[in-house]
């Protein structure tokens, strides 16, 4: 009887600790490659965040902005949302062409090729935090270049 016990035990806490670790909802980020397949598949709107490790407002949008209930259905539900560090080497695969970080070695915070072709400004440098909104068509329609916030997330995605 004891041990029957103890084992229903175990059962309900381990369906319990399951039940809740789904109801723990967090952003699917995609890579730019899983963007691509996803995009043949199914075209949606885009959402993009270049980012990089010293990026206090990056990080600051990591535990607010993002940990957001309606920020992260919304993302989920209407977008593919991609999350990049824009100061990676990786060799990255997107619409059968290859993008590079040319500026390796030549920069002290060297910035990859696709945050420089969808996140530049016409004489401005590119800064972070940079978000760039796309239409399923994988038009710009917003970029945002600041702290969003989480009233200001949310009117972004709208």
């Amino acid at each position: 009887m004891k041990l029957s016990f103890i084992t229903l035990c175990c059962i309900l806490s381990f369906f319990l600790s399951q039940s809740l670790h789904s109801q723990k909802k967090e952003i699917n980020w995609l890579t730019f490659e899983q963007l691509d397949d996803s995009l043949t598949v199914k075209p949606k709107k885009v959402f993009i965040d270049f980012y990089a490790d010293w990026c206090s407002y990056c990080k600051k949008m990591d535990k607010v902005a993002f940990k957001d209930a309606k920020v992260i259905e919304l993302l989920n539900t209407e977008y593919y949302a991609v999350k990049m560090n824009a100061e990676t080497t990786d060799t990255i695969r997107f619409e059968g062409k290859k993008f590079y970080n040319n500026q390796v070695g030549k920069k002290r915070r060297p910035t990859h090729q696709i945050p420089l072709l969808l996140a530049s400004r016409k004489g401005r440098s590119f800064s972070l935090p940079a978000i760039i909104v796309l239409d399923k068509d994988f038009r710009i329609t917003n970029r945002y270049f600041e702290y969003l916030h989480t009233k200001k997330m949310l009117q972004a995605l709208d």
